[in-house]
């Protein structure tokens, strides 16, 4: 029940945390595969205000994107199931896009994102992740093109504003101190509120 507690709180957390800068869809289901997606964001064409401020997500969720949560140590085969997901989505909208007789662009397919609370440096290396440039933060890395994939490994993130709202999906000592940052920002912070009501309501439930 824990695990089904902690994985549904990802789920709606993210949500919460997202809405304000797209359209999240939880659970997306995957015709015909008999599986589903955990989060699907497409992000507003127009921004949100500037004083919302997502970290480091804010700079990998650019475009249209599949998210996968994983609350324990990521394995090889939870990243090719992964990798499956994203490229069935991919196929759906090309083949879509070929009965429609247009073309879809590179850049308008969707990316993934992976979120773990931990992973191996051969599972790293296995699929050429290397950290990302655009960030430069430990822990956040990105896959080489064909791919379209980034990694978030939450327990190799270095203790930082910017990380804040990832640290809040760890386990014990980081989780409980990353919720403590959160309940020291300013009230008037509009997705402090967003994640503190969706970590009360986590914590009821256990």
């Amino acid at each position: 029940m824990t695990i089904q507690l902690q994985d549904k709180f990802a789920k709606q957390y993210l949500k919460e945390l997202l809405s304000p800068f797209g359209q999240v869809e939880i659970s997306r289901e995957l015709a015909g595969e008999g599986r589903q997606a955990d989060i699907y964001f497409s992000p507003a064409s127009k921004p949100p205000i500037s004083s919302l401020n997502l970290g480091i997500l804010s700079k990998i969720l650019l475009s249209d994107c599949l998210i996968e949560t994983f609350r324990h140590k990521l394995t090889l085969n939870e990243v090719r199931n992964c990798l499956l997901k994203l490229f069935y989505i991919q196929s759906e909208l090309q083949r879509e896009a070929t009965e429609n007789q247009e073309l879809i662009n590179e850049i308008d397919l969707p990316s993934l994102l992976i979120i773990a609370t931990a992973t191996s440096e051969k599972l790293i290396n296995s699929f050429g992740f290397q950290l990302n440039p655009v960030n430069q933060i430990t822990g956040v890395y990105i896959s080489p093109v064909g791919w379209k994939t980034n990694l978030i490994v939450i327990n190799q993130l270095p203790i930082l504003p910017e990380t804040l709202w990832l640290r809040i999906l760890d386990k014990g000592k980081t989780q409980e101190s990353a919720i403590l940052e959160l309940v020291d920002l300013s009230p008037e912070n509009y997705l402090r509120n967003r994640a503190l009501g969706q970590v009360s309501i986590w914590r009821n439930r256990l």
